[in-house]
């Protein structure tokens, strides 16, 4: 009886130690895209956001992005997707004053890069 108990106990232990903690420190990233630049441009007298025309060019060293209006981030300009970098950003449009920015570094997690937003106010010539 006491070997039957004992290779009962046993099994019970070794089943529980060759269980896996599904919870034990893993994490599950999403297969979303993420940017690492989202870039407002607004009119500095009227506070109306400029789309049209205006130009968004981030550059981390010899690397160069126009950056793109993205449907569904409203009045956003977005680049720089998954790449971490300290970009400086430039934004033009026609009849108002050329911004650069200060840098403006992009970081990580596990995951994914770490967004960082700016809204540029451009002053018209």
């Amino acid at each position: 009886m006491k070997r039957l108990f004992l290779f009962t106990l046993l099994v019970a232990l070794l089943m529980i130690s060759s269980c896996k903690n599904d919870n034990d420190d893993q994490i599950v990233c999403t297969q979303q895209y993420v940017y690492g630049l989202n870039i407002v441009v607004l009119d500095a007298t009227t506070g109306n956001p400029l789309v049209e025309g205006v130009t968004v060019e981030a550059t981390d060293g010899s690397y160069n992005e126009t950056l793109q209006l993205i449907p569904g981030l409203e009045y956003s300009f977005a680049g720089a997707g998954e790449r971490v970098g300290i970009y400086t950003v430039t934004v033009t449009k026609d009849g108002y004053q050329t911004y650069t920015s200060s840098p403006i570094i992009v970081t990580r997690n596990v995951c994914h890069v770490i967004p960082q937003s700016l809204t540029v106010n451009l002053q018209s010539n």
